[in-house]
């Protein structure tokens, strides 16, 4: 039987507000246990919640960017459930009436085709406290820094079919949010994390089957191997005659695998009712006017614009536009050597080599984009080759100084003087008098191949240094006559 795999995101990302969502208290992560939970925090009586007004703003660019219907009255719910980091008993949420309505995203594939995914809505909520169970000699410990921590929960339709899409759709939320400056995104802090809800269906079924949900999944990785993993389960499970249960799992990555942690509750499990202490939030029109007036260039309308600016492949484009630090990056060093494309060959390159190879973000770089063009500059004007720059970038990398600096202090200016050149090609045909006949006696074919040789051994005699072009030209030239 054929399967089809159907799957739905929750996608929990962590506001990038100075404050709580409802307290004064800090959002700074890596505080010491404990020293950044109010007493509105712990939820103490007589304390009473004041709604953050960046959230809002936060929450309102998100649903502007995905083209999402806007509530104009949205109200704040309690959720209900004992756990130990949920000092409240109830987490203040949205549920029947939330900020933001029905949107959609359009994520690009690996084979570069499109598809649009809906979203469902995305609603403002707390974030729990954090149970640790660690170095406490048998017990666990509880801190209550992450609580009340506002969150935006980004929902999306079930339309999803395989494990890459769902990366793929995680990956355009990722860059979205940091675009709009609303997330900063780093999964391995929390600061997004995803549940997946997975279920499958013989292949043109039109009802769904029962979905199991996998809980927190912080990295891409993980959310492809989680996915896939509990596909397999799910259908291996059914092929032998037993049936998929709701529930929530979680995804071990040291064994790759799901495990059940508790069953999947309903809505009505946690019995939602209006907060009593919130009044509902009434959004008017100038203030969506203005949240939409400070919205940055999207990563769909950047690299569309890559494109059509630039003359950029929609490969280049879309790798470009990924996060915004890169675009800005890229655009930094397009606008000093006045080249797209050669940027663009550098940037994903020489510099993305370096930076995966040591871990790093592109803001930080130990090689500025100012650097970056400068030497672009004098790979365009002849000053050096392509192979010397890159002992000159590998020189800027390691706090050299700039490519001029470099290039005047190790010599490595690129050698055109004509006279120089064919002194330098007579010496190495010189040297090489056998294969000299040897390339003079052979047929189109095999010539075409012995010409590389004496190009190296042209270019070894300079120390590389010597112009390519005129070096091809020239040794050409003397071999024919």
């Amino acid at each position: 039987m054929q399967w089809e795999t159907v799957i739905g995101l929750e996608i929990h990302a962590q506001l990038s507000t100075q404050s709580k969502i409802f307290s004064g208290s800090a959002t700074t992560f890596g505080a010491e246990p404990n020293t950044q939970a109010s007493l509105v925090d712990l939820g103490m009586p007589g304390t009473l919640p004041v709604l953050n007004a960046e959230a809002v703003r936060m929450a309102c660019k998100f649903g502007l960017a995905i083209d999402a219907e806007i509530a104009e009255k949205n109200v704040f719910a309690r959720k209900n459930y004992f756990y130990p980091d949920l000092p409240k008993g109830y987490q203040t949420s949205q549920m029947d009436h939330p900020i933001v309505g029905k949107g959609h995203l359009d994520i690009t594939l690996e084979d570069g085709t499109t598809r649009r995914i809906g979203i469902t809505r995305a609603h403002l909520e707390e974030d729990a406290g954090k149970s640790l169970h660690e170095d406490f000699q048998g017990m666990s410990g509880i801190d209550l820094n992450r609580a009340g921590t506002p969150l935006l929960e980004i929902v999306s339709e079930p339309d999803i079919r395989s494990a890459k899409e769902a990366v793929a759709y995680v990956k355009a939320i990722h860059a979205l949010v940091r675009y709009l400056g609303i997330c900063d995104g780093n999964m391995a802090e929390g600061s997004l994390r995803c549940d997946c809800n997975v279920s499958v269906r013989p292949k043109g079924q039109a009802e769904f089957g029962t979905r199991a949900e996998i809980k927190n999944v912080n990295s891409f990785r993980f959310i492809e191997k989680a996915i896939n993993h509990e596909v397999q389960r799910q259908i291996e499970l059914i092929e032998d005659g037993g049936k998929v249960v709701q529930e929530t799992r979680l995804y071990d990555p040291n064994k790759d695998e799901t495990r059940s942690m508790r069953s999947k509750e309903e809505a009505n499990d946690y019995r939602y009712f209006p907060c009593p202490d919130l009044l509902p939030v009434v959004i008017e029109q100038s203030f969506l006017d203005e949240v939409r007036a400070s919205l940055p260039e999207l990563p769909v309308e950047k690299r569309e614009r890559f494109e059509r600016e630039f003359g950029l492949s929609a490969y280049d484009a879309d790798v470009l536009a990924a996060s915004r630090e890169m675009a800005d990056y890229f655009e930094a060093v397009q606008r000093v050597c006045g080249d797209a494309k050669l940027a663009a060959n550098w940037v994903m390159g020489e510099l993305s080599s370096l930076l995966n190879k040591d871990n790093l973000g592109i803001e930080q770089s130990p090689v500025s984009a100012e650097q970056l063009g400068g030497m672009i500059q004098r790979i365009k004007d002849n000053t050096i080759s392509g192979k010397i720059a890159k002992m000159v970038f590998e020189a800027m990398a390691a706090g050299e100084g700039s490519a001029d600096e470099i290039i005047e202090k190790q010599g490595l200016k690129q050698v055109t003087d004509t006279g120089a050149i064919e002194k330098m090609l007579e010496e190495v045909l010189a040297a090489n008098a056998e294969q000299v006949e040897q390339y003079r006696a052979s047929d189109e074919a095999k010539r075409g191949k012995m010409f590389g040789f004496f190009v190296g051994q042209a270019m070894k005699a300079s120390k590389g240094k010597a112009n390519p072009a005129q070096v091809n030209q020239l040794l050409k030239s003397k071999l024919e006559g």
